[in-house]
Order: structure tokens, then sequence, then C-alpha cells
């Protein structure tokens, strides 16, 4: 008997031991579900006419990007109406998810402007690698699409763009596309269109100067931080802080010098900013910096930091062991 009797029992202890852990997969499981079917209703709510920034808010909340990615794709073989496919492509290139890009790759030569210019920055925000689709966007009838396709070509920081991306804003007559232009060259790190950008320093508009400097800064060029410099140098707040932006993209190791001392600057707010650009340029410290800077601060001042800190997406945890380290909070 005893043989039979042992067997049972052993059956009975496994069991017991894998109840809790079958019980959370299965809750796992049902959140989960629930999860898509909130996305489901997200995206409904999108062909029924809802508000786009809401529904991607909602989306990315949720936590499942891919599957709200996939649900789209399907819809826009259903959809025929202009102003909902318009939308629901607004809303999968805001998704920031690795899983639209098939399909924005696709929707880059769909006969809709709108739909072409939403696809393209999307891909944007994916630094996608599939320029062949986004370089013949740089010739489209629409400036809308021209300018997100020259931004998106930047994003991929592939240098083979750097050319056909100069050659399309010598050809630009749109001030404000001929600027995305220049900027993107930059960004891509075609170090050989440092010649043909610095000509354009010395351009009758402001908005193509302050571009050109823009993509100098970002492939390192002296005369790019030099223009940049100048413009730190000012008393005018407002235009200390066009000088930080062209620091935007630029590694810390090359832009401390020029804009460290602005973390003493009387306007906190650029203060803020110079340290979240040092921080997004790979100076780690900094993030340290603006949490404990906020922490002693009040009132709009407080505000000023806690802007930089909401652009960097900084989660509650991390703060608090910033806190915690620097000996300020239990």
């Amino acid at each position: 008997m005893l043989p039979s009797v042992l067997p049972a029992r052993i059956l009975l202890l496994v069991t017991l031991l894998l109840s809790p852990v079958a019980l959370a997969a299965q809750g796992s499981a049902a959140k989960r579900t629930e999860r898509r079917n909130d996305s489901e209703r997200a995206i409904q709510a999108v062909i029924q006419g809802g508000a786009v920034p809401a529904a991607v808010s909602r989306l990315r909340y949720l936590g499942e990007e891919p599957h709200a990615a996939d649900v789209i794709t399907d819809a826009l073989r259903r959809v025929l109406e202009d102003r909902v496919r318009r939308n629901l492509v607004a809303v999968l290139a805001g998704l920031d998810t690795r899983a639209a890009e098939p399909a924005l790759v696709r929707l880059a030569g769909d006969g809709d402007s709108t739909v072409r210019m939403y696809a393209a920055q999307g891909l944007a925000r994916l630094n996608s690698r599939n320029v062949q689709v986004l370089l013949p966007l740089l010739n489209d009838k629409s400036s809308g699409v021209r300018r997100d396709a020259a931004k998106a070509l930047g994003a991929s920081h592939n240098p083979k763009v750097g050319k056909p991306l100069m050659a399309a804003a010598k050809a630009e007559q749109e001030l404000e596309v001929r600027a995305a232009m220049l900027a993107a060259v930059g960004e891509s790190g075609d170090k050989k269109q440092v010649k043909p950008l610095k000509e354009y320093l010395t351009s009758d508009s402001e908005s193509t100067r302050f571009a050109a400097a823009r993509g100098l800064c970002r492939l390192g060029a002296p005369e790019g931080f030099a223009f940049a410099n100048k413009l730190l140098s000012a008393e005018d707040r407002f235009v200390r802080r066009q000088g930080l932006e062209l620091f935007e993209g630029v590694p810390a190791k090359k832009s401390s010098v020029a804009i460290k001392p602005l973390l003493e600057d009387k306007d906190r707010g650029l203060a803020a900013g110079a340290a979240r650009v040092l921080f997004q340029g790979g100076d780690a410290s900094m993030l340290d910096w603006l949490v404990l800077a906020s922490w002693k601060a009040k009132g709009e001042e407080k505000l000023a930091y806690e802007k930089e800190l909401e652009t960097l997406q900084l989660q509650d945890d991390r703060r608090k062991a910033i806190l915690r380290r620097a000996g300020v909070a239990q």
C-alpha cells in the first residue's frame, strides 16, 4: 500500500505548491487581456471620431503598443474615410513601437499627403533606418511631408543621407522646410557636409542661419560652436536660450565647456535646460543635479526644474533613489 500512497501525497504537495504560481499566471493573463481590450476600445473611439492625443496617451499608458499597432494596421485595411484613416495613422505614429514600423514604411508611399506626413513622423520617432522610402519624399509636393521626411532622415543617423539632404536644401524654397533639412544634415553625421553648411551661416534668413549652425554643432564643427557661444554671451535670456538650443544632441564632452556655466545663470529655466541637455549628451550627474535642485526649490523656480524632469520622463522610484543617495529623503 505504501508505494501507492507516497506518489499520491507527492502529487498533492506539488499541486499545493504550484497553485499560487498557476493562479498568478492566470491573473497576469487576465490583466493583459483586459489591457488589450481597453486598447481596442481606445482605437475604436478614434474610428468613431475621438481625439488622437487622448488615444495615444491612453494606449501608451496601457503598455500594449505592439498589440495596438497590429489592431490599427488591420483597421486601416477596412477604413475608407480619409479623416479616420489620417487619425489612425497619427495614432500609429505616436505609439513609438517598432511593431508599427512595417506599416509606417508602407504608408510613407500612401496617396494621401497627410498620411505620408504622419508616417514620416512615426519613422522619425523610431530612428528608422528605412531611408529608401523617405528619400523620395524630399521632393514631395507637400511641404509638410518634405519637412518631416527630412527630420526622419536626420533621425536615422545615416551619413549616406547627408548629401541628398543638402541637395534638397539647396533647391528648397520654403524657409521652414529648408531649416529642417539643414539641421537634419548635421544629425545625419555626414562630416563631408560641413563646408556647404558653413555657407548658410551668412544667409539673409535668420532661421536658415540658425539651422545651419545647429547642423554644424551636431557635426562638431568649430564654426557652429562659435555661432552658439556668441548667442550664449548675450544679455537677453531668450537669446541665450537660443544658444543653448543649438547644443541639443551634442555630446556633453563637446558641449560642457560652453554650457556648464549656465547652471549658475540667473534664469533658472535656462539653468535647468542646460542640465537636461548635458544629461542627454551623456553627463549622468546632471540628472542628480536636476532632482536635487527641484527638491530645494519652491514656486516658479521649482516648476522650471520639473518641466525638464518631465521631458526626461523621470520615474518616481529613480527620483527617490537619487534623494536617498543624497541623504535628503528616507
